[in-house]
């Protein structure tokens, strides 16, 4: 006990009363409100604070949406990228082959280049070698007196056997995923599909100076997209396309077919390497696209719930299709094409059958359904179904065709 006679400080009285001990400053902290929010009543003041917290998430939330923008910004953008030295030669040498041809040295000038999606397994793909392992079925039967090895020269002959009704089957199960369905993937080098013609560019002159190049892209197989551990829309044989309008020789706008419908947009609009417009093919899919990135398929289709299936893009390997392509012109007046050259095939393009296998019926192993939508379904019809004779950039269409300024 302390003699109360014992010398004290007075800077230690002076402590004592002015500055608190560690273990009350340490209670005290936190605990004082505000200046201002101290004179309130205690539920205006916890109303205020409570606004204060909210605001902070607020702000969090901002921030991360912010961040989502900028992730999907910088996915999204266009890559620097230059074609290889090797693939404008090839251009070059094939521009000098059709510089006697019909085929305007502007229709390859401007043709588009074509991302395939990096995540993709089936790649754009010769048009004789899909035919060569197929044989023609008619409700799910061989058709009688089909020509014996179908080829790009006699599949039309198969119009007069049952014409539309007629799908071109695998001869190995597609539920197996044969190898020859991956098609062939372009050489980093040349961006050629090599050893596999696997586009068809048919040009029809309109009215008025109009010329449409059609740039139709071949794929073996579309790999449909998936949705909560569902997949819809496989089919044999896969036909999209661009196509560029020009007038008098200069890009006007550009189509991207997208399943059954796409977008257009005015040339200027759109991203390109050079002169050359960029499409973006979807993993499996191969629906084009303006941009890469996750395309919501509810877009396209009412029908399909939204932010359930996407088709998905990037900047993958890229392809040239001009380099392994057969050329023709088109005349909407009697529905004739002329092929660029004595050496090109034509008769495939009359077929008016199915390129792929009839839609598995119910029950079939490997079939299923979701939300009305089967994951095996028919092929689809060729290039002289794509409406190459259309007055609009768009597709025939109710509401009319829209083409749009920007991305």
């Amino acid at each position: 006990m302390m003699d109360p006679h014992d010398d004290v400080e007075l800077s230690d009285l002076e402590d004592d009363a002015f500055i608190p001990s560690t273990s009350r400053a340490k209670s005290l902290k936190g605990k004082s409100p505000n200046r201002f929010l101290r004179w309130l009543p205690p539920r205006m003041r916890a109303f205020l604070e409570n606004m204060s917290r909210i605001r902070l998430v607020i702000i969090t939330v901002i921030v991360f949406i912010l961040l989502l923008v900028f992730i999907s910004y910088w996915n999204g953008r266009l890559k620097d990228v230059s074609i290889p030295k090797q693939s404008l030669a090839l251009s070059k040498e094939l521009a000098r082959n059709l510089s006697n041809t019909a085929i305007p040295e502007y229709v390859l000038t401007y043709a588009p280049l074509v991302f395939l999606d990096s995540e993709d397994e089936f790649y754009p793909s010769d048009m004789a070698a899909h035919v060569s392992n197929a044989h023609p079925t008619m409700n799910f039967n061989p058709v009688k007196d089909a020509p014996e090895g179908l080829t790009l020269d006699n599949l039309n002959d198969l119009n007069d056997l049952g014409g539309d009704s007629i799908y071109l089957t695998s001869t190995t199960l597609l539920t197996n995923l044969p190898n020859y369905l991956h098609g062939q993937k372009p050489d980093k080098k040349t961006l050629q599909t090599e050893n596999a013609v696997s586009c068809v560019i048919a040009l029809a002159n309109k009215e008025d100076g109009i010329l449409d190049a059609f740039y139709i892209y071949f794929y073996t197989f579309n790999d449909g997209p998936r949705a909560l551990g569902h997949q819809v829309g496989n089919h044999l044989g896969d036909w999209e396309h661009n196509m560029i309008r020009f007038k008098n020789g200069e890009p006007q706008a550009i189509w991207y077919s997208q399943h059954e419908y796409g977008a257009a947009f005015t040339y200027d609009a759109v991203n390109k390497i050079g002169k050359r417009p960029i499409g973006f093919s979807a993993k499996g899919s191969h629906a084009n696209y303006a941009v890469s990135g996750a395309h919501d398929l509810h877009e396209l289709d009412d029908e399909i719930p939204a932010h359930i299936v996407f088709d998905q893009t990037s900047q993958g390997p890229l392809w040239d299709p001009t380099l392994s392509a057969y050329y023709y012109t088109y005349s909407s007046t009697n529905n004739k094409f002329e092929p660029a050259n004595d050496k090109t095939p034509v008769n495939y393009l009359y077929f008016e059958g199915q390129w792929g296998d009839q839609e598995y019926l119910d029950g079939v192993e490997g079939q299923e359904e979701f939300h009305g939508f089967h994951k095996w379904t028919s092929g689809p019809q060729g290039p002289i179904f794509k409406h190459l004779d259309r007055k609009d950039v768009c597709l025939p269409r109710d509401g009319g065709c829209i083409i749009k300024e920007s991305l």
